[in-house]
């Protein structure tokens, strides 16, 4: 019974890493409307969202030090609840300030998953990764999709359909409350474990790993859509295109973890991933309206993948869960950071050429160099026989 409530809470917990990023764009215009935003300033909600995963990120280590990978957790759930609370009330700089604070309390629990699945399921790695990477993929295709159905059903209005988000982070809040608070004292982590992570060659590789596979991943969800409708395909597929490859993301993170996770190098799934990324970003590039269903599910395929592999190396690479927290804090700091950059780029190309060609061939570069990193990052190696 603990081991089931402990599993569910860790999946009700991932459920909640992504709704309150991938909630905001079927929201947007409503939102600039409503608030008086540019259609930069409508931007700037995600981006200074997805700037705070990479910012607050080493938070995570230093929380855990203090109390603990279960109460860290825990509060960050909490924060998350607040921080959505917040940016419906009135005004754009309650947006922004509501969405920072969201935003930081998901860049603590992204880092100190890997850390607890090592903590708690110590011989379950790879299938607990591939299940909570799983419900973080899963998650934010249930937002997406179901904000503007639940904002006509409740006719709450995008500030009330927003701040709903507070309530499956506060009852994952609830169900982690006995784990947290429970009999035994939560093991605490010290700062030794963050300065040897950092002085590894192997937390470099897989940070490269993670930065790169989530770059390539959020151009493609920035812009996809657009690309189709330049295409010639109409809205709503466009839309239903995007939908159909987050989808089928959950399927690929669900599983290859559970395959890759029983070998001690994961270099044959990484390139397999890698190179599923590379052959949709082809077809993107070459024949967007020839076949776009088939190729959707190919890139969501790798993507998946790439991102579950990402989360998976991080838990494995480590002796325990304190490098862990640590490897995690580095890799996804660094790696959303780079994340932010990527749409950026790939949209002042696409400004720059008139087209999608320069772009989309930045893109495919960045998944060649996702190519090399993956493997270094997927070798068999372990943090303290590689230093710098």
């Amino acid at each position: 019974m603990r081991v089931a409530l402990l599993v569910a809470g860790l999946v009700l917990a991932a459920l909640n890493l992504r709704p309150a990023i991938a909630g905001i764009s079927p929201l947007l215009d409503e939102i600039m409307t409503d608030t008086g935003l540019t259609p930069a300033g409508g931007g700037g909600i995600t981006t200074v969202m997805v700037v705070c995963l990479g910012v607050f990120g080493p938070v995570a280590p230093m929380l855990a030090g203090r109390i603990g990978l279960d109460r860290t957790l825990l509060a960050g759930l909490l924060v998350l609840a607040g921080g959505v609370a917040v940016r419906g009330l009135d005004g754009p700089l309650v947006l922004y300030a509501g969405a920072a604070v969201a935003a930081t309390a998901i860049a603590v629990m992204n880092v100190a998953m890997p850390g607890l699945v090592k903590q708690h399921f110590p011989g379950r790695v790879n299938l607990l990764t591939g299940v909570y990477s799983a419900g973080i993929v899963g998650g934010a295709a249930a937002s997406s999709a179901l904000v503007v159905p639940l904002e006509q059903v409740t006719g709450y209005g995008w500030r009330g359909v927003s701040a709903l988000v507070a309530v499956p982070a506060l009852v994952a809040a609830l169900l982690w409350l006995p784990q947290a608070f429970g009999g035994r004292a939560a093991p605490r982590q010290g700062p030794r474990p963050f300065r040897a992570v950092v002085r590894s060659r192997v937390t470099w590789y897989v940070t490269a790993w993670m930065g790169l596979q989530s770059l390539t991943f959020y151009v493609m969800l920035a812009w996809l859509p657009k690309i189709f409708l330049d295409a010639g395909l109409p809205a709503d597929q466009a839309g239903y295109l995007l939908s159909l490859t987050t989808l089928v993301q959950v399927g690929a993170t669900l599983a290859v973890p559970v395959l890759a996770g029983r070998r001690p190098s994961q270099v044959p799934y990484v390139m397999a991933a890698t190179l599923l990324t590379a052959a949709g970003y082809v077809a993107v590039l070459v024949a967007p309206a020839t076949l776009p269903w088939l190729s959707m599910i190919v890139l969501g395929v790798g993507q998946g993948a790439s991102f579950a592999l990402a989360l998976l190396i991080i838990a494995m690479r480590p002796a325990d869960p304190a490098e862990v927290t640590a490897l995690s804090a580095v890799a996804q700091s660094a790696g959303y950071l780079l994340a932010a950059v990527g749409p950026l780029v790939f949209g002042l190309l696409r400004q720059e050429s008139g087209g999608w060609t320069a772009p989309l061939v930045f893109g495919l570069a960045m998944v060649g160099l996702q190519l090399v990193a993956g493997w270094f990052a997927g070798r068999p190696a372990t943090l303290g026989k590689a230093y710098l």
